[in-house]
């Protein structure tokens, strides 16, 4: 039998525990961390869901890199169509890192109606488009059907539908410039067939979506000629590097640009929630431990005469030492078990029931998103448990100091 941990198991559960001086001390303790614990969780699951549903969002709209013609030309209009004959196209062989390639196309134009009017940015996609991106925000409708002829599909954003009063099943006239002077715009009329809703103001004001083929004919480019490539790699935080890679090999007339770069305050606002989390993560971690050092040492003094009593038996310090240790991890994993529970019970509710909102315009989200992933859990509860044990280990020392003679004394 493990001497010490009987020992500690008998001071948890004796009835006279809970009206020591230590039992307030205690509680505050437990509090202490279990509050810590649930805000780590909360801040941990909170910071890396708004950091995956920005980059999602960003994605949808943009793909992950993306190709077009050398130019000076920083809108979302293209310019120079590139040939759809690429190496590259439809499958990037040459880099692992690619997952999808598709071919699409741009031009800014503005909706009149009777009453008001709108600029907006016509996409043009084919039917190598995933629309699994943009499914996700769809709020009615359904998605265009761009496999059979040439049609007035489109979809358009909430944003969109309520400033200028559409809905699912109306037509709209769009008009789209041409290069140079006074010449008369291109006329399209388009029919709404879906309504999406990504809470990503920037993009919902500016982009409706449909047939590439419109921009083909109104630049009077062929079936053959595109204003750039989507691409979508494996993976996100590997961006950089297959950005990299990706330039290197579609050649000298083309360039490549990550959403990264082309987005680069939204990359670099979202950095800041990594170094906001690592804070939080280290004002918790040291309450709790502060917290957890105070208890014990009042726990020491609180049993000083049983210390005593326990050397004059023969214990070595160590062994006292590891009776106290034994009263700490309960304390710790009490606080740690209410605190997960409590922390795992806010996710879900959030994730389910979106309780918590937020302005779209500042966070580009409509509610706080939330990332549960058991490993970040529990990396959290091992880093916890292991910061306050190493720390308790200073003032379990003072044990060494009692004196067996002056301890039984203590009263």
């Amino acid at each position: 039998m493990n001497l010490e941990y009987f020992i500690a198991k008998r001071l948890v559960t004796a009835k006279n525990n809970k009206s020591s001086i230590s039992a307030p001390i205690i509680k505050i303790a437990i509090s202490a961390i279990a509050i810590g614990m649930v805000m780590m969780i909360v801040s941990v699951a909170t910071g890396i869901g708004l950091q995956q549903k920005i980059r999602e969002k960003v994605s949808a709209f943009n793909g992950h890199v993306y190709i077009s013609n050398f130019d000076s030309n920083e809108s979302n209009t293209s310019l120079s169509p590139i040939s759809l004959n690429q190496d590259f196209y439809p499958n990037f062989k040459s880099v692992d890192a690619v997952k999808h390639v598709q071919a699409v196309a741009s031009k800014a134009g503005i909706i009149r109606t009777e009453t008001a009017f709108e600029g907006i940015v016509y996409k043009g996609v084919g039917v190598d488009y995933d629309w699994h991106y943009i499914q996700e925000y769809m709020l009615e409708g359904k998605l265009p059907n761009f496999k059979s002829s040439l049609n007035e599909e489109v979809v358009i954003s909430q944003f969109l539908a309520n400033r200028l009063h559409f809905k699912v099943g109306d037509s709209f006239n769009t008009f789209f410039m041409k290069e140079g002077e006074n010449k008369m715009p291109n006329s399209r009329r388009f029919k709404i067939v879906g309504i999406f809703n990504s809470g990503f103001q920037e993009f919902d004001a500016t982009f409706i979506i449909g047939d590439i083929r419109h921009l083909q004919r109104i630049n009077k480019w062929t079936k053959e000629q595109v204003g750039g490539f989507e691409v979508f790699v494996k993976d996100f935080d590997k961006i950089n590097l297959a950005g990299e890679e990706i330039y290197k090999q579609i050649g000298s007339t083309l360039n490549a640009t990550t959403i990264t770069e082309k987005y680069s305050y939204i990359f670099e606002w979202l950095k800041l929630f990594d170094f906001n989390i690592i804070v939080i993560l280290v004002v918790m971690i040291l309450v709790a431990t502060i917290n957890m050092v105070v208890a014990l040492l009042v726990l020491i003094l609180e049993r000083t005469q049983m210390i005593g009593i326990l050397k004059a038996l023969g214990a070595s310090n160590w062994s006292v030492r590891k009776v106290f240790l034994y009263n700490a991890a309960y304390l710790i994993f009490r606080g740690l078990f209410w605190g997960n529970l409590i922390g795992l019970v806010i996710l879900f509710l959030q994730q389910y029931f979106g309780i918590v909102k937020l302005n779209p315009e500042n966070y580009y989200v409509n509610e706080a998103p939330v990332y549960i992933n058991i490993g970040y859990i529990i990396m959290l509860n091992l880093l916890t448990v292991g910061v306050c044990f190493i720390v308790l280990l200073i003032p379990s020392y003072i044990i060494t100091k009692i004196s067996p003679v002056k301890a039984i004394k203590f009263d």
